[in-house]
C-alpha cells in the first residue's frame, strides 16, 4: 500500500448525504477481485446518462474544472451501506487520496485506511464553507499534511483535524493488514522454525 504523508490536489464536490457503497460502485462491477480498473465506473449511475456511456452534464463532478481531482469533498455518512472494499478501490483508482466529510460510515472509514486513503472528519460548517470556496474558484486545491494534521487553503489559512494515532501511523508507513502482519515477520519465522513448519 502506498504511504500517505502529504497531498496537494484539486477538490471535487459531491453534494450528497448518505452516499452508500452501491452508489460509489454499483453491484454489477463487483465480479473482479483486482484492485484496479474501476475508475470509469465510480459513481456510475450518477456520472452517465441512461446509455451508460455518455457523461451526464448535470453531475457536478463531471465538470472539466474538477478533472484530475485528488480530494473529494462530500457530506454526512459517506460510505454507508454494504462493506464492499471495492468502494475505496474505485475511489483510489479514480485518483482520490483524501476525502473530507462531516462523518463516515464506520466500515468504509476503516477500509480507507486499508487502502491508503485519508478520510478526514471536519465540522459541518467547515465543510459547507469549503463547498462555497470550491464552487467559487476554478481548480480549487488544498494541501493536506498528515504529520501536521493540517489542511492548507489557497489563501494560506489552515484547518486542523483529528485522527487516531494508530491509524495515522498506518497511513504514514503504508501498512495495510498484510503490512501490519509483516512487522512481525522475524517472530513468525522464529515460530515456524521452532515448530518445524515449512513455508512454500
Amino acid at each position: 500500500m502506498e504511504a500517505f504523508k502529504s497531498l496537494k490536489g484539486i477538490v471535487a464536490p459531491l453534494d450528497a448525504v448518505n452516499v452508500d457503497t452501491d452508489q460509489i460502485i454499483p453491484k454489477q462491477f463487483l465480479k473482479r477481485i483486482e484492485r484496479t480498473g474501476y475508475a470509469d465506473v465510480l459513481f456510475y449511475d450518477w456520472r452517465y446518462t441512461d446509455d451508460g456511456n455518455t457523461p451526464d452534464p448535470s453531475f457536478e463532478m463531471n465538470a472539466e474544472r474538477y478533472k484530475g481531482a485528488a480530494i473529494l469533498l462530500t457530506k454526512d455518512n459517506f460510505g454507508c451501506g454494504s462493506s464492499r472494499e471495492h468502494a475505496p478501490w474505485a475511489l483510489l483508482d479514480y485518483g482520490i487520496r483524501a476525502i473530507l466529510a462531516p462523518s463516515f460510515a464506520d466500515i468504509f472509514y476503516s477500509n480507507c485506511f486499508n487502502n491508503g486513503i485519508l478520510p478526514v472528519v471536519l465540522p459541518r460548517e467547515t465543510i459547507d464553507a469549503l463547498f462555497t470556496a470550491v464552487r467559487g474558484s476554478d481548480a480549487y486545491a488544498l494541501e493536506v499534511d498528515l504529520p501536521a494534521q493540517t489542511i492548507t487553503k489557497p489563501d494560506g489559512d489552515s484547518i486542523t483535524f483529528e485522527i487516531d494515532a494508530f491509524l495515522k501511523e498506518r497511513l504514514l508507513n503504508g501498512w495495510d493488514m498484510i503490512g501490519l502482519t509483516l512487522r512481525h515477520e522475524d517472530k513468525i519465522a522464529a515460530y515456524e522454525a521452532a515448530n518445524g513448519i515449512k513455508t512454500p
